[in-house]
C-alpha cells in the first residue's frame, strides 16, 4: 500500500514538473500572444503551434484514460494546428488555462487509489493509468523545453 502512495506521488512529481526543470506555470509565464507566434527562421513551428499541440495532446490522453467510449483522433492533422499564433491574449489564456486544468484532472486520476495504475484499459491495447501519466510528463517536458528554448532565442535576438 505504502509502495502505491509513493508511485502515485512520484508520478505527479513527474507530471508537474519542478524537479529536473521548472513547472509548467513557471516555463509559461508572461508569454503574450505576440511572442507565442513569433516565427524563428528555420524552425517549422511557433510557440503557439507547441502550446496548442500540448494542448490538445495532454487533452487527447485525459480523454483516452477516462472515456471508454474513446475515439482517436486523427495523427497528425488534428494534433498540430495550422495558425501559427493565438487570435488574441484571451485565445492564448484559454489554451494556457486548459493545460493547467487538463493536467490538474489528470493528477486527480493518478491520485485516487480506485484507480488501478496497472490494470489496462479495456478500451485500449495494453495501455495503463501508469504508462498514460508517464507520457504526458514525458510529452510535456519534451516540448516544454521547446519552448523554453524558443523564448531564450527570442530574449537574445
Amino acid at each position: 500500500m505504502e509502495q502505491d502512495k509513493q508511485l502515485r506521488e512520484h508520478l505527479i512529481k513527474m507530471m508537474c514538473g519542478g524537479q529536473a526543470f521548472r513547472t509548467q506555470q513557471e516555463l509559461l509565464e508572461g508569454l503574450t500572444a505576440e511572442e507565442a507566434g513569433r516565427k524563428v527562421e528555420g524552425l517549422p513551428y511557433t510557440i503557439w503551434q507547441l502550446l496548442d499541440h500540448l494542448r490538445f495532446t495532454q487533452h487527447d490522453i485525459l480523454d483516452f484514460s477516462r472515456n471508454p467510449d474513446y475515439q482517436e483522433p486523427a495523427w497528425p492533422d488534428d494534433y498540430w494546428p495550422e495558425a501559427t499564433s493565438p487570435e488574441d491574449e484571451a485565445h492564448l489564456q484559454q489554451t494556457l488555462d486548459s493545460l493547467a486544468t487538463d493536467l490538474e484532472e489528470m493528477i486527480q486520476l493518478v491520485q485516487d487509489p480506485a484507480n488501478d495504475l496497472f490494470r489496462p484499459f479495456p478500451h485500449g491495447t495494453g495501455q495503463t493509468l501508469l504508462r498514460e501519466a508517464m507520457l504526458v510528463a514525458e510529452h510535456n517536458a519534451y516540448h516544454l523545453g521547446q519552448i523554453v528554448l524558443l523564448r531564450r532565442l527570442f530574449h537574445k535576438l
